[in-house]
């Protein structure tokens, strides 16, 4: 269940709805007042790469990439996203959201944390033909923190996949940077990926 799109197959669950948006009312007589949307990484900040990345342009709605793992039961939010990609089989996806309070980013960034530790679990379950293994990474201390999570996944078939995975919040905005590739944790850049998640929350605002 990789970043990739090959692994469509493993990303049946429907992301659609996340995209709807849940807007923020402003007080009466007021002018709504619309908060600057959180800043993007850049293809420099990903973990290095032979090839070099590519990024796209910033989109709305909840990427399919991350279906795998979080198509269901994601409360539904103005979501924002960023696709990147290699000249290989290594991709990435940042998805941003700003919620309408610290408490309500706090909760989404506590949902989003346990889907991914439920992520292995829920894959076996759904396809009895891959074997899945997750992997924590620790916290970071960055605004009000992030969590950085693994998930490798087999197929009888033979094909293998690592996905590195973390959640960051800096106030009600709440960002997910996802990387992916053909491979095993041996093979997954985690003390990169820790910076590249690290420098998303800071750029949040």
């Amino acid at each position: 269940m990789p970043i990739r799109t090959r692994v469509a197959a493993l990303a049946a669950l429907t992301a659609a709805a996340l995209a709807v948006g849940a807007a923020a009312t402003a007080p009466a007589g007021a002018a709504p007042k619309k908060a600057p949307a959180p800043t993007f990484l850049a293809a420099s900040e990903l973990p290095p790469h032979p090839t070099g990345w590519t990024a796209g342009p910033v989109t709305d709605g909840f990427p399919e990439q991350l279906a795998y793992c979080l198509g269901e039961g994601v409360p539904a939010y103005d979501y924002r996203h960023r696709l990147f990609h290699t000249d290989l089989d290594t991709g990435a996806v940042q998805v941003t959201v700003v919620t309408g309070s610290a408490a309500k980013g706090k909760a989404l960034a506590a949902r989003l944390n346990k889907e991914i530790r439920t992520c292995a679990d829920r894959i076996e379950r759904t396809y009895p033909d891959v074997t899945a293994e997750g992997r924590f990474y620790g916290t970071l201390p960055v605004e009000e923190g992030a969590t950085v999570h693994g998930l490798h996944t087999e197929t009888t078939w033979g094909a293998t996949d690592v996905n590195l995975l973390a959640v960051g919040r800096d106030g009600r905005t709440v960002t997910v940077v996802g990387w992916g590739q053909m491979g095993d944790f041996d093979g997954a850049p985690v003390a990169a990926f820790k910076k590249t998640a690290k420098k998303a929350v800071t750029k949040l605002y």
